[in-house]
């Protein structure tokens, strides 16, 4: 197991009704920006329970924060801090308003030139704007870490940042709030957590048996909860460990002590930002050729896979490993999410070599666990995902 540290101060509350929990956890004499995306809080009765709990306290409200979180409209967010003096932001929503709450949580209290520096500088934020959250889409792990990505339209880029002031102080995760979610987001939901768990996993033993326990049962979790979120959304067993399964994959406990992949997150980045695709559709479309183009060097992690999460016994090591790949594609398209670039649009011609320049642009030309993915293994793999 490899050294490491593990710190994560986000306190939960978690279950039906807990959304009240922001009359105690909310400073009373605070300036609050409550943040949300397309409005759907108000139609699903979130908006309400909200402002209740809020009660008398200042609260100014800015909606229509966009999946992928856009850049120019944050800047808009950023505006109203500083002429209304906030000092707390409420982040209602799903990855996008948690991830655009974290940027504004950081570029409110930035000395430098221009807020995009702190994405595209890649500087950390070690100290930001107190924020809290409540989770209304299962799916990134936000809401319970310290990790942002946030996209900027006329550049065509979506960067991460990230850093120790950017914890929430709280989180608020009530799974009845998933009833009303459309069912492409619930699996895009499952499609995202269950390749969060496997860019922490799926590289090389280094006899962390506790971690690999861990990110195997959160997938075994997903396999057999997903499908029955999608059949019945009411079904409060199912939303309940779907929710806290989507939070597991990526709150810090599963990467530590082991190395990390991200390869797949960084070509689906690109293939969001040239194209609009969801962020976890992007992520099916590569995963299964990054893992086939990988094989060699992953094939002990992926044969172990096959064995405890796919209950694959039969064959030599080799064939668990493309067992494994084949029934991971498999699981993405039985949850109605295709696997291929050409899925999505026909204008998919040159893409590789748009995808390989961007990384190489940005000097990131040694992806992966071991550094080995190469502007020449970025473009097969994206070629392959046509």
């Amino acid at each position: 197991m490899l050294n490491f540290e593990l710190q994560n101060p986000v306190k939960i509350h978690f279950g039906e009704g807990q959304i009240a929990q922001l009359r105690k956890e909310v400073p009373r004499d605070a300036n609050v920006l409550m943040l949300y995306g397309g409005g759907s809080i108000k139609r699903n009765g979130v908006y309400e329970q909200v402002k209740e709990a809020l009660g008398n306290r200042n609260v100014i409200e800015f909606g229509g924060i966009p999946a992928n979180p856009e850049y120019s409209k944050l800047l808009e967010a950023l505006e109203v801090i500083k002429s209304e003096n906030i000092d707390f932001l409420l982040a209602v929503g799903g990855g996008s308003v948690i991830d655009g709450t974290k940027f504004l949580a950081s570029a409110a209290l930035f000395k430098g030139d221009t807020p995009w520096d702190i994405l595209e500088k890649r500087r950390p934020t070690k100290v930001g704007m107190p924020f809290g959250t409540v989770l209304t889409l299962p799916a990134t792990g936000s809401e319970m870490n310290s990790g942002a990505v946030i996209s900027r339209k006329e550049t065509g880029q979506k960067l991460g940042m990230g850093g120790p002031g950017l914890f929430p102080k709280f989180s608020i995760l009530d799974p009845t709030v998933i009833r009303s979610i459309p069912q492409r987001q619930i699996a895009n939901g499952i499609t995202d957590a269950f390749t969060h768990v496997l860019e922490q996993y799926m590289t090389y033993p280094v006899g962390a048996d506790l971690q690999d326990r861990i990110a195997e049962s959160i997938l075994n979790s997903l396999i057999e909860t997903g499908p029955k979120v999608l059949a019945d959304q009411t079904d409060y067993k199912a939303a309940a460990n779907f929710m806290w399964c989507c939070t597991m994959a990526l709150n810090g406990l599963i990467q530590k002590g082991v190395p990390s992949d991200w390869a797949i997150h960084a070509m689906g980045h690109e293939l969001t930002a040239l194209y609009g695709i969801d962020h976890a559709r992007t992520l099916a479309i590569i995963a299964p050729r990054h893992y086939q183009h990988y094989i060699d060097i992953k094939e002990e992690k992926l044969a172990q896979y096959a064995e405890r999460v796919w209950n694959i016994t039969e064959g030599s090591s080799r064939e668990k490993a493309e067992k494994a790949i084949e029934k991971t594609e498999a699981f993405f398209q039985s949850l109605d999410i295709p696997t291929h670039l050409s899925d999505y649009t026909d204008q998919y011609a040159g893409t590789a070599e748009k995808v390989r320049t961007a990384l190489e642009d940005r000097g990131w030309v040694a992806l992966g666990e071991r550094q080995n993915v190469k502007p020449d293994d970025v473009q097969v793999i994206v070629e392959k995902s046509y």
